[in-house]
């Protein structure tokens, strides 16, 4: 969720919010969590990723720019516009969908009233199209019917399973014929009816490993639709833990748009004496006698109904059990383990791409370096931490795994590119070779950062323009001899070097053996460029040359990037040619050619 401040006028109301709501607070000027120049592209950014907008500027400006992306309203997120003085506080889209709650929280932050304009919330005290979490209105049902028949007085049947509505304002008659309903049976559209699907239903499957997803899905969907069962009456997918990195049951689960959980076969064999088909060959394979019937059962609790036993298709099962009330699927099962490896750039956060920001707000928890978690400010506020020293680095990538082998959602962080000289090869070379279960199961995916490389060159120019390599001076992992035979074959290659890890307390002579292996190659004058704490309040770049290049302009801290025979440095830009200016009919040509005419 995101405050996003317009003009200097309204940032005592976006931090007044940022602070009372918990937010990320987005600003055209520092002091922000992320601070932007271009207003349209970043709101429209943070509408496409799904994230809650309260604007603090003007209504019409907001509309203007979101309008074009307008084209779901069930799944647009919440925004809101509030007034720079903090008057008011209107909920523009999502009214029904979180919106209207946040505007609330806004307006008691403000100590003002939202302007909430939906009629069933002012009138009713309820949305009907909008129900608690757990609860679906049928697809077709007439809800604008029902809900105008209600808001002009009249009354309705309603049944008793809707506690949620047993304090809205409303006439209630059992003969009424206005019908309001809750059923997992899938509804026939009727006029002046509105049925509730509770998601009441625990779905179990299991298949052979790599089946296909298409036949899972399509053995779900035909058993659904024969026995008349609401899809949306599903709380969520369930099967044994070693599928918890098959990709059908996923394809499911994102098919259903409902959770997947997995249970151990310690906790599915408990179940045996409630299955209607147990299977001793089952038991051979898993260690339980049933594995979809047993899931859905475990899932649906103790006083659950099997109502639909084991189904099969050539290489699928699935089974359904009925709860007597709402499911709960955060309590049910284990998830499947997350590891997001996040680059989040070399550390200011306009740096950190929407795609890490998401990874890490979606995130329980947090694992890295303590020094690039305090860069992440409030987007690591309220989360679980866990921070290591440098020199950790196994130790934080397999303790990262165990936690996210407890079903957690874990990030992972490092600093520019998670991929390059960092921690996202050592999360897989230990998956690779560990031999752990449960570490294999696991959801683990890379989300790239700017690297460090990336972030000096557009400091200074576009070095990076032609061929261009990265070499590590530490030896901590690389044996010298093989840095000096890449240093010489850049060298000999006139390739672009940016030099990582250039010196520590300890190492004070590879980056001069680097020097004066170039300066066999390369011209004394070629630009040398030293960035410093790139990103960082501190940062600093340096423009020297290779003859007058020092160990001591160096630390840690330092990338060292080395232009090739043909970059070059007019005293306020570095650039590297690529030879677009020698092509015939440019007019860098052109003027060169006019220059030695004259």
């Amino acid at each position: 969720m995101t405050i996003v401040v317009l003009s200097p006028s309204g940032r005592e109301t976006g931090e007044k919010l940022a602070k009372a709501l918990e937010m990320e607070l987005h600003a055209r000027s520092a002091p922000a969590d992320r601070v932007f120049t271009e207003v349209a592209e970043h709101l429209r950014d943070l509408f496409t990723i799904g994230s809650p907008i309260l604007f603090v500027g003007a209504a019409g400006a907001l509309i203007r720019i979101l309008a074009p992306l307008l084209a779901d309203k069930e799944t647009e997120p919440p925004v809101l516009a509030i007034a720079e003085d903090g008057s008011a506080v209107v909920p523009l889209l999502g009214g029904h969908h979180g919106a209207n709650d946040l505007a609330r929280r806004a307006g008691q932050a403000l100590g003002i009233a939202p302007s909430i304009t939906t009629a069933s919330d002012l009138s009713l005290g309820v949305a009907l199209d909008n129900p608690p979490a757990g609860w679906h209105l049928a697809p077709g049902a007439d809800y604008k019917s029902v809900a105008a028949a209600v808001l002009a007085g009249e009354s309705a049947a309603i049944d008793p399973a809707l506690d949620w509505l047993a304090n809205a304002d409303l006439k209630r008659d059992d003969a009424a014929g206005c019908q309001i309903t809750a059923s997992v049976k899938i509804a026939d559209a009727a006029p002046n009816s509105l049925t509730y699907h509770p998601e009441r239903l625990a779905l179990g499957v299991g298949c052979e490993r790599d089946a296909e997803p298409k036949e899972l899905i399509r053995l779900v969907e035909e058993t659904l639709a024969e026995n008349n069962l609401a899809p949306e009456a599903i709380a969520g997918v369930y099967s044994i833990d070693v599928k918890m990195d098959e990709a059908a049951v996923h394809a499911l689960s994102a098919h259903l748009g409902r959770p997947v959980r997995f249970f151990d076969a310690a906790r599915l064999e408990e179940e045996t004496p409630r299955l209607a088909t147990p299977s001793d060959v089952v038991f051979r394979e898993v260690g339980c006698h049933g594995v979809s019937e047993g899931a859905a059962l475990a899932a649906a609790g103790p006083d659950a109904t099997l109502i639909l036993p084991k189904r099969k298709s050539k290489r699928a099962t699935c089974a359904i059990a009925e709860a007597p009330a709402l499911i709960d699927v955060t309590s049910t099962g284990t998830a499947r383990g997350q590891l997001a490896l996040v680059g989040i750039g070399p550390g200011a956060d306009y740096w950190r791409t929407p795609e890490a920001d998401a990874a890490i707000r979606d995130a329980e928890v947090i694992v890295g370096y303590g020094l690039y978690i305090d860069l992440l400010g409030p987007l690591a506020a309220g989360k679980e931490r866990h921070d290591f020293a440098l020199g950790e680095e196994e130790k934080r990538a397999a303790y990262a795994l165990d936690l996210a082998a407890e079903g957690k959602s874990v990030v992972l962080v490092s600093s520019g590119d998670i991929g390059i000289y960092a921690m996202a090869t050592l999360v897989y070379e230990l998956l690779d070779k560990a031999g752990r279960k449960d570490w294999e199961r696991l959801h683990v995916w890379v989300t790239p950062g700017i690297s460090a490389l990336q972030a000096c060159a557009a400091r200074i120019g576009a070095p990076l323009g032609h061929d261009f390599c990265t070499i590590s001076l530490s030896d901590l992992l690389t044996p010298w001899e093989a840095i000096q035979q890449r240093v010489k074959a850049a060298a000999e290659g006139d390739f672009v070097i940016s030099f990582y890890n250039p010196v520590s307390m300890r190492r004070r002579t590879q980056l001069a053996y680097a020097r004066d292996v170039l300066l066999q190659h390369r011209p004394p004058e070629t630009p040398v460029i030293l960035g410093r704490s790139l990103g960082r309040d501190e940062e600093t770049i340096t423009v020297t040359t290779l003859q007058d290049l020092s160990v001591d302009q160096v630390d840690m801290l330092t990338l060292v990037m080395v232009g090739s025979s043909e970059t070059r440095f007019n005293g306020k830009h570095v650039y590297t040619p690529r030879g677009y200016a020698g092509k015939a009919g440019t007019s860098i040509r052109a003027d060169k050619n006019s220059e030695a005419a004259q």
